[in-house]
């Protein structure tokens, strides 16, 4: 009877379960912290007049992406 036995220590793709959940912590505050940025964002846009838009040259309707590339990026 033959037995192969591999044990792989190097790499993300071989992490620990520990690891994993970590990133996945890691990962879902990093998301909270963006789409935190991009209510802000989106809340501070909306609340300024048409004239102040204007002003800064922002249509109503462009609003949304601009909040989401200020989160996200482009």
């Amino acid at each position: 009877m033959a037995y192969a036995n591999t044990i792989r220590t190097a790499g993300r793709a071989n992490a620990g379960l520990s690891d994993r959940i970590a990133g996945l912590f890691r990962a879902l505050t990093e998301a909270r912290k963006k789409r935190a940025v991009f209510v802000r964002t989106l809340r501070e846009l909306e609340s300024l007049s048409a004239r102040d838009l204007a002003d800064l040259g922002i249509a109503r309707a462009m609003i949304s992406t601009i909040a989401h590339e200020a989160a996200y990026g482009a």
